[in-house]
């Protein structure tokens, strides 16, 4: 199975692929979509167009993205609301179910404590992907993002197959 974790940013739209085969979970690719500043339709346009030639390139089977948190700056919250539709919308495109991950899930998930630092992720993101190249904080955050749908989607199928064998031994 292959995963896209998608940390939302205007300027810097981080992205991350894994391919997850039992509970090994290898390293795809990673990167960052940038938008210019300038007009916010072509800076979403751009954003768009970049991280659909990520999905065809990468062909995930599944997506994940983080949800936004609400800051003093409303303007800034609204824009980066935006740009967090532009990373539900390509992959709804792609005919893939996105995840949605508060920051602080995510960072349990990958790092063991809810309100860990940039650093501590990128270690443990390391740590995940051994050999990993990570292209920025945004690309860390992403992959962090993959891998926390990853667990999830691996804790859902071994519920499903609990009680897939529970409701046959009812039979």
């Amino acid at each position: 199975m292959r995963v896209l974790g998608i940390d939302p940013g205007l300027r810097n739209l981080g992205w991350g692929v894994i391919d997850v085969s039992g509970t090994r979970l290898t390293h795809v690719a990673n990167g960052i979509c940038h938008s210019d500043s300038g007009d916010l339709a072509p800076r979403l346009l751009s954003l768009h167009r970049q991280l659909s030639a990520v999905l065809e390139r990468h062909a995930p089977d599944h997506a994940a993205v983080e949800h936004t948190f609400v800051n003093k700056d409303g303007v800034a919250t609204l824009k980066l609301g935006q740009a967090r539709g532009i990373a539900l919308l390509v992959p709804a495109q792609f005919g893939l179910t996105v995840g949605e991950y508060a920051p602080n899930a995510i960072k349990k998930t990958v790092v063991g404590v809810g309100h860990a630092a940039k650093a501590q992720i990128d270690h443990m993101v390391r740590l995940h992907l051994p050999g990993v190249k990570i292209e920025g904080p945004d690309a860390a955050d992403a992959l962090a993002i993959a891998i926390c749908h990853a667990h999830h989607l691996q804790s859902a199928g071994k519920f499903e197959a609990a009680l897939a064998r529970a409701g046959a031994g009812r039979k």
